[in-house]
């Protein structure tokens, strides 16, 4: 994909160590930038980071909890220390689990939160300071189409990830003059080991599939290699003059206006 003012620029992609943040990883890293690969799981993001270095890319992994704020702050300083100021921040980790929501219990409301929502505005609040001296930044969040239509099984998941969506556009107005673009890219079902736990959680996963891929236009389940051309452009200086938008891909579940 050939996009431009991605080479040199830092990057933190956080659930860097995931498939779509590892895919999203590897493409920034093949464009030129410096990616800082944030996760939870420090071994899977040193994995990451491993791929890149192979073939020759600039990378270093770095395990955060994003829902713990000072945790957050010691990470961003430690990315800055290491690979430079943060020019691009892709908000990514998420986390899910398929239940009806009579049958959930706070704690569950809790630990969705925490990382759906919270974990996104701890790493907006540390790294949009120093977007703003500098006059530049590219926010792309990653949200979901749960958020746009509802999902059955995901009324917490899909409460946080609208909530990122009218964040993001706030956001965007704010700190428009800052020269700091905010935007949304929305995956429909993707193939992860996130998507495989959701569908656990249904009890009849072959089925839980089936019914996704009927209601795809596209006829197939996306795969992560399918998001990160929507997320480098948003990033990229061919998004410039674009904030504030969301943008579906979910091979046709949605095609919101």
């Amino acid at each position: 994909m050939c996009v431009r003012g991605l080479e040199g620029r830092t990057v933190v992609v956080t659930g860097g160590g995931g498939g779509i943040g590892g895919a999203t990883c590897k493409r920034f890293a093949a464009a030129g930038s410096r990616v800082a690969v944030l996760d939870l799981d420090g071994a899977a993001a040193g994995r990451v980071v491993q791929a890149i270095t192979e073939t020759g890319g600039t990378a270093e992994a770095f395990a955060c909890d994003i829902t713990d704020y000072e945790a957050v702050r010691s990470t961003v300083q430690s990315v800055e220390k290491a690979l430079g100021p943060v020019d691009i921040l892709v908000n990514n980790a998420g986390w899910d689990v398929f239940c009806l929501f009579t049958n959930t219990q706070p704690s569950d409301w809790q630990k969705l939160i925490s990382i759906n929502l919270v974990g996104a505005l701890n790493m907006h609040h540390v790294v949009v300071p120093g977007m703003v001296e500098r006059r530049f930044g590219r926010i792309v969040n990653i949200a979901s189409d749960a958020a746009r239509v509802g999902s059955t099984g995901e009324a917490v998941y899909a409460a946080c990830k609208a909530g990122l969506l009218g964040f993001s556009k706030t956001l965007a107005r704010e700190h428009a003059r800052h020269g700091i673009t905010v935007n949304v890219v929305a995956p429909g079902a993707t193939n992860t080991n996130l998507f495989a736990q959701y569908k656990q959680g249904a009890g009849n996963p072959e089925k839980l599939e089936e019914a996704f891929r009927r209601s795809i236009p596209l006829g197939r389940i996306a795969e992560p290699d399918d998001l990160p051309g929507a997320i480098l452009f948003f990033a990229s200086d061919d998004a410039a003059y674009i904030t504030g938008q969301v943008l579906s891909v979910s091979g046709g579940l949605t095609m919101a206006g």
